[in-house]
């Protein structure tokens, strides 16, 4: 993701400067809140796919799980949508689509589908670009919704069309698995209103005040979470089914989708305030949580298969906390410069060498002759 992404690496997005602000300095500083929106974020999904394999033995990490898969990827997806409200088609945008999103989709599919064959034991499981498999949903999902990008920015009420498309795709079980296409349409008004976010909306969930109601509010979620548990199916906050594959009668979808939607937001802002503004050690690290995204994904299923959930520690409370901090460190080194440098060539290729150069476009000679006369 050659943009500002919270997946991705790159400079502060040109497209939210408004027209009469100077040029970008040449460092192309980066905006240290985003950043560290984009670690912390990271380290949750990390985190959240370390506790899969405990919650069968405790109420309370499917609890704290839920919670944490409730405004996780919303908030991934929303600060990716405010930063792809440049993308408006032009060539360079193709091309950064591309090598951003395309090429790593390719490779870490690829990837994942062999050291899947061998974990699970399935020599014959076959790569298929159009099925994504585990993480890669979204970059398929993120190259789709920057692709309908400019059409959300031209039509009215886009945030309740988004929440509409999304509704109907959960009373729609034959959508299939082509591109992980129910996820993609689930989670789109979350990049939706992500588009159309400006700078004084983050301002205004880092209040003070909101800081402070933040705590008793996740803290009720938490509760809430504990109580459901026993009562209702993760399934709901993946987004990835139908209501009838979750067991539930279709008309639910279209009650679950727009309460999830309010929900998840109201999380997410808690989980923004909560966010420094400031330059801190992980600051740096915001630039690579691409990396960390796709890599930490083979730790994680690697852990099941090397047979480290196995001693009965770990499915203790102490085990738990070591699992939950193992999963921090690991995700946090797979963000860090030297391995950006070591596999930038998949996951940021430079892929010049594969588009031609564009043709002056008709208003170019006018201009140069006009330069002429001038000089």
């Amino acid at each position: 993701m050659s943009q500002h992404s919270v997946a991705a690496s790159g400079a502060v997005d040109t497209a939210r400067v408004p027209a009469t602000a100077s040029p970008p300095a040449p460092s192309k500083q980066r905006d240290a809140f985003f950043d560290n929106v984009k670690y912390a974020a990271i380290v949750l999904v990390a985190v959240g796919h370390a506790w899969e394999p405990l919650r069968d033995g405790s109420r309370a990490v499917s609890a704290v799980y839920m919670l944490v898969y409730a405004f996780h990827m919303p908030a991934f997806i929303v600060v990716s949508g405010y930063f792809s409200g440049g993308f408006d088609g032009r060539p360079e945008r193709l091309k950064r689509l591309v090598s951003g999103l395309v090429v790593p989709y390719v490779v870490f599919e690829t990837a994942y589908t062999l050291f899947t064959r061998w974990t699970d034991q399935e020599p014959d499981r076959p790569v298929s670009l159009l099925d994504p498999l585990y993480l890669t949903w979204f970059l398929a999902a993120l190259f789709l919704w920057r692709l309908t990008t400019p059409l959300w920015q031209r039509v009215r009420l886009p945030v309740p069309l988004a929440l509409g498309v999304a509704m109907l795709a959960t009373l729609s079980p034959s959508i299939g698995n082509d591109l992980d296409l129910q996820r993609a349409l689930q989670f789109l008004p979350y990049f939706v209103l992500g588009l159309f976010l400006k700078p004084e909306h983050f301002r205004l969930v880092r209040r003070r005040s909101v800081r402070i109601a933040a705590v008793p509010v996740f803290a009720g979620a938490f509760v809430v979470a504990y109580w459901a548990v026993p009562r209702m199916t993760g399934g709901w906050f993946y987004h990835r089914d139908s209501a009838e594959e979750l067991g539930a009668p279709a008309w639910y979808g279209v009650v679950m989708t727009p309460a999830l939607f309010v929900c998840s937001l109201l999380l997410v802002a808690c989980f923004l305030a909560w966010v420094p503004g400031r330059r801190m050690w992980c600051t740096v690290l915001g630039a690579g949580t691409l990396y960390g995204y796709l890599l930490h994904g083979f730790v994680a299923q690697g852990a099941k298969f090397w047979g480290w959930y196995d001693p009965v520690w770990v499915q203790r409370p102490l085990g738990a906390v070591v699992v939950t901090v193992v999963a921090a460190v690991v995700v946090t080194l797979l963000c860090t410069p030297p391995v950006r440098r070591v596999l930038r060539f998949v996951v940021e290729p430079d892929l010049r060498w594969l588009f031609r150069r564009d043709a002056p476009g008709p208003a170019e000679p006018i201009r140069e002759r006009a330069a002429v006369r001038r000089g």
